[in-house]
């Protein structure tokens, strides 16, 4: 099943692309337009192919077949430094470098705004500190990084694709290790990145209501093809669950939100 979008301007788009591991395929054939300035969120079973793409989209895995686009132009050519100001990308499990405060790692977010002809300069310490508050570790900015809980270091992570200050922003899975009020709050800074920059925003997330709330449109993959893709209302259906992950449920209204509200049923019951 598949939901027509409306036209919009792309800021990423893969044409015929095929997405491969060594002699496995993920993706064959794909064609997909990420929309600017709307967050779109991917969804999908494990193994379905979620990060796959969202790699193919950073130029983090080559395609083995067909092209990657940002802004129109095909991502493979373009220099790695203007990508980095134009993209960034927080992967599933970014590797935290030792003896680094947290102020530093945040810090890197700027690295692709410098060169000998610019160095550090105030508007770089300011984007650290705007990101540090937003995130809420301005007090613990002087912190070893590897020191942190799980949540702070994902935190710090955000804060430096807070920094990076691009136009697009790759999230893959970025409430990992967080409870379910730190959730909202990543998600609700996640939206403000939308709302108030007119950041485009593609992500990968695993909460299905969470994915209906916070996205202005999913796109569901699963079997190496588009599932279902639409607003959150079109997508999130009993049809679509029980295709793309074998799930019987109900979906409502949530009752402040409005959106979409996944509530799996026990088939024993």
């Amino acid at each position: 099943m598949t939901v027509a979008t409306t036209t919009a301007t792309a800021a990423l788009t893969a044409r015929g692309v095929t997405l491969a591991y060594e002699q496995a395929v993920v993706f064959r054939d794909l064609d997909l337009t990420v929309e600017s300035g709307r967050i779109t969120t991917l969804i999908g079973a494990n193994g379905s192919g979620k990060s796959t793409l969202l790699k193919a989209f950073g130029r983090l895995l080559r395609p083995a077949a067909g092209l990657v686009e940002l802004d129109g132009a095909p991502l493979r050519s373009l220099p790695t430094r203007e990508i980095a100001r134009r993209l960034s990308i927080l992967p599933q499990k970014p590797l935290t470098p030792s003896a680094t405060t947290v102020r530093d790692l945040v810090s890197r977010g700027r690295h692709p705004h410098q060169s000998l002809l610019r160095p550090w300069t105030a508007a770089d310490a300011a984007a650290v500190d705007e990101a540090l508050a937003a995130t809420g570790l301005t007090d613990l900015a002087g912190r070893d990084a590897a020191a942190l809980s799980g949540g702070q270091l994902q935190r710090a992570w955000i804060a430096l694709v807070l920094a990076q200050q691009t136009p697009i922003v790759l999230l893959d899975e970025p409430t990992t290790f967080l409870d379910l009020s730190h959730q909202l709050e990543v998600l609700r800074l996640v939206r403000s990145i939308n709302r108030e920059r007119g950041a485009t925003v593609l992500m990968v997330l695993h909460d299905l209501s969470l994915a209906g709330r916070f996205s202005d449109r999913l796109v569901v993959v699963g079997r190496g093809r588009v599932l279902a893709d639409g607003a959150p209302w079109d997508v999130l259906t009993p049809a679509v669950l029980q295709e793309a992950f074998g799930l019987e449920a109900v979906v409502m209204a949530d009752p402040r939100s409005g959106a979409p509200l996944v509530v799996p049923v026990d088939p024993v019951n």
